[in-house]
């Protein structure tokens, strides 16, 4: 059930739940460095994220704790208590991404950001094929975010119009398809691979 919380309330809320994310994210990787036993500690001064022996380069996401809505009666928010999901990836020779979405991207967004080739092939498929293209390309243009550090804007306007064809083909478990870089940073050029875990909700760049 709801539980309504007074507004002043929201900003405490939203702060715990980031901490919490940044906590369960860091513990997560060191789980992940246990299990492959690497004895390393992560640097946290710039982006991409490395480790500081191995200089490994580690990417991070997660889903937020909770979901709220605006309640026009009572100017209140009403909080309803969501699983977080969380992920890491450790690349040895080049950055790379991961992106967690566990919603679609509603289509107002889809037509700010997209390109004008990815919206025009968006708007022929079907409703649940559209949904499923959109939210995965957004997860590719979060990642390539993380690995080329594009701005927001930026990286969500690149074209990645070539890709719909492949995902749309590619409906399994495990979709992997092969991209070019055009990042100007030479660890970042060359082809990437794309590895879209379906029943995570999970989207790999690397």
């Amino acid at each position: 059930m709801a539980t309504a919380v007074p507004k002043h309330s929201v900003p405490t809320l939203a702060r715990k739940q980031r901490q919490q994310q940044r906590q369960g994210v860091r513990q997560l990787l060191q789980e992940l460095l246990k299990k492959l036993e690497i004895d390393d500690t992560l640097d946290e001064s710039s982006f991409p994220y490395r480790l500081i022996n191995s200089q490994y380069y580690v990417c991070f996401s997660h889903t937020g704790a909770s979901s709220s809505k605006q309640t026009t009666e009572s100017n209140q928010t009403n909080f309803t208590r969501l699983h977080s999901k969380i992920a890491v990836v450790i690349s040895r020779q080049r950055p790379a991404g991961i992106d967690i979405e566990t919603h679609n991207i509603a289509w107002h967004v889809v037509k700010r950001f997209y390109s004008k080739s990815e919206l025009a092939i968006l708007q022929e498929l079907s409703t649940d094929q559209r949904e499923r293209t959109a939210k995965l390309l957004w997860q590719i243009k979060e990642s390539f975010i993380k690995v080329n550090q594009y701005t927001l804007a930026q990286g969500l306007g690149m074209d990645y119009s070539h890709l719909i064809s492949s995902l749309i083909e590619n409906d399994k478990e495990i979709n992997s398809t092969s991209v070019p870089n055009d990042s100007e940073d030479a660890n970042c050029q060359s082809v990437y691979r794309i590895a879209a875990l379906q029943s995570q909700q999970t989207v790999i760049v690397f």
